[in-house]
């Protein structure tokens, strides 16, 4: 089976109070079908935490797998969307993170027969999850109107932020200086680091964010018009975090569901090659490559926040009505703790 290298965004999941809930939005938003994952009953348990709860759903856009809906383990969890990156041994990587200056907030978890999982939090806090794949390889379509195509880091402190990811991952870290803005690529180990093989990228939260607002993780997924997203997310009970905008990548827009979670939609300017899907032979600079949404955030700043002060919860963020440039921050929503 084939597999994403390690390192490689493969997988994106959000953790909601009321799944069925979630399904109306984002089916209605981006015309998503969902499925049983299929994993045992052993697993199910471990999961969720009770016999015979639903662990997850999968969602698929043209009958292909791009994320999954989760119902809350328990109430203390944010509603948040995450980013899960591909681990070949996650107990392996698991040990460097902690070497590196982060810690993990849960240990892996095997996750019978789709994988194991595990959750990770950078030194500024930001919440990250692994995947060994076992049937699960992460996404079957990705950089295509419904699916993911993006994600960064907004950190307070890139000299600690961007040594970790870069020891952690071996990305490659590329520079950019647009509009005066402080954004760095990340391109996978062995590639020539720059935006034409990025496959993530960290900002710097400046003064416009609140101070208690945290490290957190954005994740963007492609639409086919973002004016006609936003304008379908408030319709489904949603919010329109930051007003559609123009960036030199595509048409942006912050969007938060109807329970919470915050995640970006991008339009791109030309369509994209075909999805960055994993092959047998694939090099990680091949499924950076087809992904022509590289660095969408350099001029987009979420008005979003997703992780708690405990670094092991995601927060929910402010909300902005700020429009054409990076959103300036309210005051974050209170979450559970």
């Amino acid at each position: 089976m084939a597999v994403y290298a390690e390192g490689m965004p493969c997988w994106v999941d959000v953790t909601l109070d009321d799944v069925e809930a979630g399904k109306r939005f984002y089916g209605g938003l981006f015309g998503w079908t969902f499925a049983d994952p299929g994993i045992d009953d052993r697993a199910r348990t471990g999961w969720s935490g009770r016999a015979g709860r639903t662990a997850f759903v999968n969602a698929l856009s043209g009958g292909k797998k791009v994320a999954a809906l989760a119902p809350k383990r328990d109430g203390r969890m944010p509603t948040a969307w995450g980013i899960y990156f591909a681990a070949d041994d996650v107990t392996a990587l698991a040990a460097r993170i902690r070497e590196a200056g982060g810690q993990m907030v849960t240990d892996p978890l095997p996750v019978p027969p789709l994988g194991t999982t595990a959750a990770a939090a950078d030194p500024g806090g930001a919440v990250f999850g692994l995947w060994q794949a076992g049937s699960h390889a992460g996404f079957e379509v990705r950089d295509r109107p419904g699916s993911f195509c993006w994600t960064e880091v907004y950190a307070r402190d890139k000299t600690r932020t961007d040594p970790f990811y870069e020891t952690v991952f071996g990305f490659r870290g590329f520079d950019l200086d647009e509009a005066g803005e402080d954004f760095r690529t990340w391109s996978p180990a062995g590639a020539d680091p720059g935006p034409d093989t990025a496959i993530g990228g960290r900002s710097v939260m400046g003064n416009a964010f609140p101070a208690e607002m945290p490290d957190h993780f954005l994740v963007y997924f492609v639409v086919g018009d973002c004016d006609e997203a936003a304008a379908r997310a408030a319709e489904l009970g949603g919010r329109v975090q930051a007003e559609p905008f123009d960036t030199p990548h595509g048409r942006i827009a912050v969007l938060t569901d109807d329970q919470g979670a915050t995640f970006a939609v991008l339009a791109e300017l030309t369509a994209s090659a075909d999805a960055a899907v994993p092959t047998d032979a694939a090099a990680p600079a091949d499924e950076a490559s087809s992904a022509d949404a590289s660095e969408p955030a350099a001029q987009a700043e979420p008005a979003d926040a997703a992780d708690s002060n405990d670094s092991s919860e995601r927060a929910d963020v402010a909300e902005s009505d700020e429009t054409g440039e990076r959103p300036t921050p309210d005051e974050p929503r209170e979450t559970a703790t």
